[in-house]
């Protein structure tokens, strides 16, 4: 794993990509800026999802580990 790979934290890189929508949402950028802002915008998304797979496959290790295998929705506080 290269030391990039080590460095990336999710929340700082979903903050980052806010910011990059809201710039590009906000219409002062030219062109090629908001096609380098899309550009990294894409990758940041992309290390985001393979670091959510890699979360969810944790979580799924550590319930078959503890033998409790069955999968369940996820349901947020009030919902029914």
């Amino acid at each position: 794993m290269s030391d990039s790979a080590q460095e990336f934290e999710f929340e700082p890189a979903l903050e980052q990509l806010e910011q990059l929508v809201n710039q590009m949402e906000s219409g002062q950028l030219t062109l090629e800026q908001s096609l380098q802002a899309f550009e990294q915008g894409v990758a940041l998304t992309r290390r985001c999802q393979q670091t959510l797979a890699q979360a969810e496959q944790r979580v799924r290790l550590l319930v078959e580990q503890n033998g409790a295998s069955q999968e369940q929705p996820f349901q947020m506080d009030g919902e029914q």
